[in-house]
Parts: C-alpha cells; structure tokens; sequence
C-alpha cells in the first residue's frame, strides 16, 4: 500500500487557523507520563519513534490557557506534511465511540448475553512461536496440549465452548449490543443501582476482523451510499432469524477487561495506554503509525461533527483496530453514550489527512526550509 509526504505549510491547512488545539495538548502530556513510566511506544513502518516525538510531550507540560498560544506550540515543535496515498486522491475516516449498556452481574431471562474476560488459554503470539503454515496476521491463538493452534471463533464460542469457566464479567440483554460494543472495543456498563464500570479490550481470538455492514451491500440488503450502524441494527432488528447468521460472519470475538470510570470527560484507556479525548483521539494503523503523533484531520464532506462546518481538527494518535489499515486511514473518538453513538454511525467520508512530524526529524522526510513558527 504505497503513498508519499508532500510537505506543507501551517497555512494550507484548511482550517488550521480556526481550530482550537488545547485538548491535544493536554493528551500529549499524559502520552509524556505513560512513556516515561512505563515505556516507549512502538515505531511504526514510517519511522517516527518516542524519542522524537519526547521534546513535544515534555514541552506540553499544563497546557496552554489560550488556544493561538496552543497553535504556536504546535508550529514551534512540527512540520506538517500531507499523506497521498497512490491508490487514491484522498483518505478515509469513520468514528467510534464507548457505547452504555444496562447489564446485570448474573443471567435471567431477559439479561443473558456474556461480556468475556480474557481466557487462560489464550496467548499471544509473534514470530518466535507462531506454528509453521499459521496465517501471520493472527496475534493470538489457544494452547492445548503444549501445542498452539487457532483459537475457536465468535460462533463456537456463543453457542458455549467458553461456558462454565466464570470469565463472565456481566450480561447485556441484547447479542447485537454486544457486538456492536466487541466492534467499539470498549463499553461503560450500567449496573442495576446506578453505578458505572467500563470494560476495556483485553485481547482477542485472532481471526481477521469482517465487516458485516460489507456483507449487507454484498448481499443487497443495504445501499451502500446510505450504510451506517443505525441502518445495520435497523435491519437486524426486522430480521431477528438471521441476526446469527450475520453476526457469525465475522469470526473475531473480543475479550475484556473491567476498570473504573475515573474521570467522566475522558474515554477509556486506549492502545496507547493513555485515556482518549473525545473528539480528539484517532485510530491509526500502528504498522505504518506511531502512538503520540498530531494528524490535522480535514473532510469537506463531513459536517455533523462540527456544527454544520466542514471537519477540520487537530487530533491525536491514540488507538489502533482491525479494520483500520493504511497510511491516510483514521478512525475518532466521539465520546461516551448515546449521543456520541449517533455522531459516530454515520462517519464515512473521504479526508485529507497531514502528518505532524517533529521538527528535529522532519528533514529525514524533506521537509522545506519553513520559519520555526507561522506567527514569525
């Protein structure tokens, strides 16, 4: 999947000049904690590391009080470069959000659809123990008997091969809830007096992810120019006999992990191991991309999210996922409920998308010779 950089400057930035940045900023400073707490994030096939992007994350320190300061500290600390993907003119970008669900600790007969702690046979796999003849794509696969083989999929585990084995966190009173929330890859989870816990991704089976929305058009059952989540469970919902049918096309199944609601404004802790901010946290591809690094995010097409006003924002990788894959290829964060559920569902538009690289290794990528701030 080839593309090329074409460095720009601040002011080609549809937009730029009109966009408020400070929440960016505020997550690059726990990007800063995180990596020097714990560790570097990995470097993606671009070659962006931590370390050039560590400058950035000290400086953001408490952030900025006004947001043309917040825009300085960006033109300061980065050259921005547009990715041109040579398959097409331009991007691509969808949304996703933390769904609530009502659940119950324990089954009856209306609440009895399982949200999956991480089984003790599943591990991680990589080059060093992946079985000869194994697809390389999976990450994850089931250890029995000394041997690994493929873990069993979302159908064989619904209809019970992880029954008995209390990995159940809590149940939903829909199947088609839990999947939408296994496809989100996290969920805040409504217990009966009120109280609020999240569930976050753990792990997984392995199995390539399947859009069924895809296989809806393939199949004639929606128009592709109007698809959208509320289409897919409109259709589900008018045809409860097939809703296994077409859930069990998708193989994958995810495993969760329960946490707190620590502060309600922030989304759950993402791939980057740093909470997400909504409407300013972007899944990328982490084999290209690198966790940490500013993407300006623009859509002619894409109104809703902006009061009417084509989208043009400063966002953050933060987060990765299956179907995300290429090199101007995003996915955002629009917040927690229902509200943010119905922003997100309908997000499919094309973008232009330009990579922020820090300055100190923007001339590995020819950046042009740009003063060190617009505002100069």
């Amino acid at each position: 999947m080839g593309f090329h950089l074409e460095p720009v400057t601040f002011a080609e930035l549809p937009g730029w000049h009109a966009d408020d940045p400070r929440p960016v900023i505020a997550a690059l400073s726990r990007c800063h904690r995180q990596v020097t707490t714990a560790k570097p994030y990995r470097t993606g096939s671009l070659g962006i590391s931590t370390d050039d992007l560590l400058p950035a994350f000290a400086a953001a320190g408490g952030g900025f009080a006004d947001e043309r300061e917040a825009r300085a500290f960006f033109e300061e600390r980065f050259v921005p470069f547009r990715i041109r993907p040579d398959d097409r003119p331009a991007g691509f970008v969808t949304a996703f959000y933390e769904p609530e669900v009502e659940v119950r600790p324990t089954p009856d007969g209306e609440f009895r659809f399982p949200f999956y702690r991480r089984p003790d046979d599943l591990v991680d796999i990589d080059d060093t123990n992946r079985p000869e003849g194994m697809d390389p794509y999976f990450a994850f696969g089931r250890l029995r008997d000394g041997r690994i083989e493929e873990y069993p999929d979302r159908r064989a585990i619904e209809e019970g091969f992880l029954a008995g084995r209390g990995l159940e966190i809590a149940y939903a009173r829909s199947k088609v809830d839990v999947f939408f929330i296994h496809v989100q890859g996290a969920a805040r989870l409504v217990h009966p007096d009120g109280s609020l816990r999240r569930i976050t991704y753990a792990a997984k089976t392995g199995h390539r992810f399947s859009a069924i929305g895809k296989l809806l058009i393939e199949r004639g059952k929606i128009d592709a120019a109007t698809v959208s989540m509320a289409s897919i469970r409109g259709w589900l919902a008018a045809h409860p006999e097939k809703v296994d049918e077409v859930l069990w096309h998708n193989r994958s199944f995810i495993f969760f992990r329960e946490a707190p609601v620590d502060d309600d404004g922030l989304g759950p802790v993402a791939a980057a191991k740093v909470p997400l901010e909504p409407g300013r946290s972007l899944a990328v591809d982490r084999l290209i991309h690198t966790f940490g690094v500013p993407f300006f995010v623009a859509s002619e097409s894409l109104s809703h999210l902006d009061g009417g006003r084509p989208f043009a924002r400063l966002m953050l990788a933060l987060d990765t996922g299956s179907a995300i894959v290429g090199p101007a290829r995003g996915d955002i964060f629009t917040g927690s409920g229902d509200e943010a559920g119905n922003r997100a569902g309908s997000v499919r538009n094309d973008a232009d998308f330009f990579i922020f690289i820090p300055r100190g290794a923007a001339a590995r990528y020819g950046a042009r010779s740009a003063p060190r701030s617009e505002n100069d």
